[in-house]
């Protein structure tokens, strides 16, 4: 993404991930040019799995001191031996170009670092002005110790990820350490908030890490569910709609009875609070169950820039799962954007998460 490169947003559609690893989840670092060693540009890749054996995500980057100019291109990516390679196939949309600006296109082929969880990139640009190759090295943050640990046990957990940084709240207001371990003691079930400081940008994500607890603290039980208001009495919620038998156990996808987000963002609203904690309560009588959260949007805005905020509005519906007590690996996520409307845009209800349960 050379010439006057300044921002990227990759579409994409895997046919597979190389040597059956899993590549989805968010991916965050940098592309630079041997022949510019001056310029960066900024990324952040985002992968998750579609249907059958495909995935696909988006990709943001930004010139490091002009990050108000971008680019959406969609691509297609093959799998192979050791990672995959994409293809440039259209722009989608551009912000910021001048009548001397234009993008690079062609393929990046990019190697996967299990041990780093770390994609390295090689791009190989068709022939216009001074397009010509750049090199990407992209981080991910994945738990890498042990997703369980005895409870009131001095522990250290691990990560990968570059300039990581933790938090003990998903809106970055209370930071307990920097880098890639952290020594503590856990009493109970705990999700940690982590961002990677290494290049980081406006579309950045926050990664929710949680840590399971088995056994019992010194001084009194585990408790079954995370602290959440009541979520056992729903004759107590004001919302109505709540109050209904059993809404996540079925195999059809099921709106949640409230809107449940500010427009434009993954902000949960207080009216969440009653249809979400009933979600909570009845994964927890049923722990058998697996449940599929999939985030829309209203027909407001970019179409690409809907489909990240539905994967982040199903993500946060995920983190409030997880706070109160539920497993991490019970709950799956996806996003389809705007594609999917239940009535004629702009309406409200259009912004909205549909639960099913799936084996």
């Amino acid at each position: 993404m050379k010439g006057f490169l300044c921002g990227l947003m990759l579409l994409l559609v895997l046919a597979g991930t190389a040597t059956g690893q899993d590549l989805t989840g968010i991916w965050q670092g940098v592309e630079v040019d041997a022949k510019t060693p001056e310029a960066n540009w900024p990324t952040v890749l985002r992968l998750q799995r579609g249907k059958g054996s495909g995935l696909f995500g988006v990709l943001y980057q930004e010139v490091g001191a002009k990050p108000g100019t971008t680019v959406t291109f969609q691509v297609r990516a093959t799998a192979n031996a050791t990672g995959f390679r994409l293809e440039h196939l259209r722009k989608l949309n551009e912000t910021g170009a001048t009548p001397f600006s234009y993008w690079c296109a062609g393929a990046i082929t990019f190697t996967y670092d299990a041990a780093q969880e770390k994609l390295i990139g090689r791009a190989t640009y068709d022939p216009v002005g001074t397009c010509d190759h750049g090199s990407f090295s992209l981080y991910r943050v994945k738990l890498k110790s042990a997703a369980s640990v005895p409870a009131a046990t001095q522990t250290t957990i691990r990560v990968s990820g570059r300039d990581v940084r933790w938090y003990a709240d998903a809106s970055l207001k209370q930071p307990l350490t920097t880098g890639n371990t952290y020594r503590t003691k856990l009493s109970k079930t705990t999700t940690f908030y982590l961002v990677q400081g290494y290049y980081r940008t406006p579309e950045s994500a926050v990664v929710p890490i949680t840590v399971r607890v088995n056994g019992t603290a010194a001084t009194q039980p585990k408790p079954a569910p995370a602290p959440s208001p009541a979520p056992v009495s729903p004759p107590a919620s004001a919302a109505p709609d709540t109050t209904r038998p059993a809404p996540l156990l079925s195999a059809t996808p099921l709106v949640l009875p409230t809107v449940l987000f500010r427009q434009g963002t993954a902000e949960l609203l207080p009216e969440a609070q009653p249809a979400l904690a009933q979600l909570a309560a009845e994964l927890l009588a049923r722990p058998d169950l697996k449940l599929q959260v999939a985030g829309h949007t209203d027909r407001l805005g970019e179409p690409e820039k809907n489909l990240v905020l539905s994967e982040q509005r199903a993500e946060a519906v995920k983190a409030y799962l997880v706070k109160a007590g539920v497993a991490p690996e019970r709950v799956s996520t996806i996003g389809y954007g705007d594609a999917r409307p239940l009535y004629p845009s702009p309406d409200a209800r259009n912004r909205r998460v549909e639960v099913n349960t799936i084996k």
